[in-house]
């Protein structure tokens, strides 16, 4: 009998020590949306110089897609926590870090890994939110307005009275770069969008443009001498035109290849096509006709390149003009973890209005299930249901 209450014991002692485990997005290898899952892990702890998480919203960008596919210059190695940006309360922080305390709520910028519950990142690429933010709003910042501040005022200089052009004006980035053109006076933004996306649009351009049309051709009938700066998320042939847009000492900034994406897998000709279709840049013709060509990169300035603490600059003024009312992240929708590959295939549809949120907290949609018509035999609805079972990342 004691011998029988010592093993319970122990079987006791070896449940209560078992690790807490918490739920993150993990890319199980490259390819298409079932390569997505959600899966547990046990609770992480911060290092010295990093804040432990817990999160509560993320923000879901095309470079995810991009991601998954394996189409990037330098993928990451699989499996991994995909995602980039993420908000949240501080639950603990490793030694040797400074202004940040357990309760603060923060947003953090990270290299891969914020798609869970509990996400440790470093405390350089952590920032504490404005009192007046939500964590969705929080979440929707770093990516898309950090690329739009930098490419907008650092490298195209903006300023009273220029033009821009901007490809996508109805996404995350767009939404960005139409918002901090209001902040200056006599600013003129062209855009292009999809035809549904017009209506929610065209009061943040002076002209919005279908993304089927060619948009060079509009932007000239508009303003036959060019536009100031370009900004360029599509590369390939698109290139070639945003260059041919520019005004004497106007300013085509590329930060995205997007045009590489063409369905749910990666398609070498359409990454072969995209930079084939990119003419030889000639530094001789740039001389001739004043024009610059720039190349912005978030992730590795922040990563790669050790520009933390300039990021950080940039995201205080963007907290300002936050809490000053001058700019709102527009959310377009709110998914949770398992539904990653719905929204992901929303993005890449470009049906997304704004930025898709990723809660950790909310409740997967259900799956809508329908007896057969026939005993037996498998109805339409089973089908789809099977269809949509593998689009949700698990095949059951």
């Amino acid at each position: 009998m004691p011998e029988t209450v010592t093993e319970e014991k122990n079987e006791e002692g070896a449940k209560a020590e078992a690790p807490k485990e918490c739920r993150y997005v993990v890319l199980a290898g490259f390819g298409g949306l079932k390569m997505l899952k959600v899966q547990k892990k046990a609770e992480p702890s911060p290092g010295e110089g990093e804040v432990l998480i817990r999160v509560k919203a993320c923000g879901l960008n095309f470079v995810d897609l991009m991601v998954r596919q394996g189409v990037l210059e330098h993928p990451p190695k699989t499996p991994l926590t995909i995602g980039f940006e993420c908000s949240g309360e501080v639950e603990g922080i490793g030694e040797n870090t400074e202004g940040i305390a357990v309760g603060d709520r923060v947003i953090g910028f990270t290299d891969y890994g914020a798609w869970g519950e509990l996400v440790v990142v470093k405390a350089k690429y952590v920032y504490k939110m404005p009192s007046n933010m939500t964590y969705q709003d929080g979440a929707a910042l770093p990516m898309n307005f950090l690329s739009a501040y930098i490419m907008l005022f650092d490298i195209g200089n903006l300023k009273k009275g220029m033009s821009v052009f901007v490809h996508n004006v109805g996404g995350g980035v767009g939404h960005a770069v139409s918002q901090l053109c209001k902040t200056v006076e006599e600013v003129c933004l062209y855009g292009t969008a999809s035809s549904h996306k017009h209506e929610a649009v065209k009061d943040n351009v002076n002209s919005v443009i279908d993304r089927a049309a060619d948009y060079c051709q509009e932007v000239r009938k508009l303003s036959p001498e060019g536009v100031d700066i370009v900004l360029d998320c599509m590369c390939g042939e698109d290139t070639n035109k945003g260059i041919s847009l520019l005004k004497p000492m106007g300013k085509y900034v590329l930060y995205g290849s997007s045009n590489i994406v063409t369905g749910e897998t990666k398609s070498f000709f359409s990454f072969a096509k995209s930079w084939w279709q990119v003419d030889k840049v000639s530094p001789i013709k740039l001389f001739d006709e004043n024009k610059t060509i720039s190349g912005f990169q978030l992730r590795n300035l922040a990563f790669q390149q050790g520009q933390d603490q300039y990021i950080r600059t940039v995201m205080n003024k963007i907290f300002q003009l936050y809490s000053q009312g001058k700019i709102h992240p527009v959310i377009d929708s709110v998914w949770a973890f398992e539904d990653v590959p719905d929204a992901m295939q929303k993005m890449h549809d470009r049906k997304n209005i704004g930025k898709l949120i990723l809660d950790p907290s909310q409740e997967p949609k259900p799956k809508v299930q329908s007896a057969p018509s026939v005993e037996g035999a498998p109805s339409q609805e089973d089908g789809k249901d099977n269809k949509e079972t593998v689009v949700n990342g698990d095949q059951q």
